[in-house]
């Protein structure tokens, strides 16, 4: 069974197996995770299952803003389908919506269809373009989702 939990530091050595697997450029170095790890101004989420992760989770959250950045998730192949990343996303943006943000952005390369797809599912819209943006020179959707509930749904209130 998984749990979610904070990332720390000895989670290093799983967090750059995840990015072999997840990436093929573009990847976070050993010293990023070290850095985010410690990083107070972001939700650093894994999902651990007794000792191997199975995916992570990196929210940034921007000093004097109300925004949120989903700066990377990545999910082990071998427990994809499983509703994992869509999991660690609404973690993230309970985390992130708890700490005060209204919006949490994301870029996701425009030839990812499987997380384009995710992302849309959970509610993210596009709101523009970064050409050329990643390592290969491929374009990056600029995407969006307002995560601020101004008032919780009371569904069993009589009307």
């Amino acid at each position: 069974m998984s749990v979610f939990r904070r990332a720390v530091a000895t989670d290093i050595e799983e967090l750059l197996r995840l990015e072999a697997l997840a990436f093929q450029g573009d990847r976070l170095s050993r010293r990023s995770f070290r850095r985010w790890i410690k990083h107070k101004g972001c939700v650093f989420l894994v999902s651990d299952n007794q000792g191997v992760l199975g995916g992570y989770i990196l929210v940034i959250q921007r000093r004097g803003t109300r925004l949120a950045r989903l700066y990377s998730l990545a999910v082990d192949p071998t427990c994809r389908g499983r509703g994992l990343a869509a999991r660690l996303i609404d973690q993230a943006e309970q985390a992130a919506r708890d700490a005060g943000s209204l919006y949490m952005r994301l870029e996701v390369a425009n030839n990812n269809e499987a997380a384009i797809q995710l992302y849309r599912k959970l509610g993210y819209t596009q709101f523009g373009l970064y050409q050329g943006y990643y390592e290969d020179r491929s374009d990056a959707l600029r995407m969006e989702k307002c995560i601020h509930r101004l008032h919780p749904v009371n569904q069993n209130r009589a009307i």
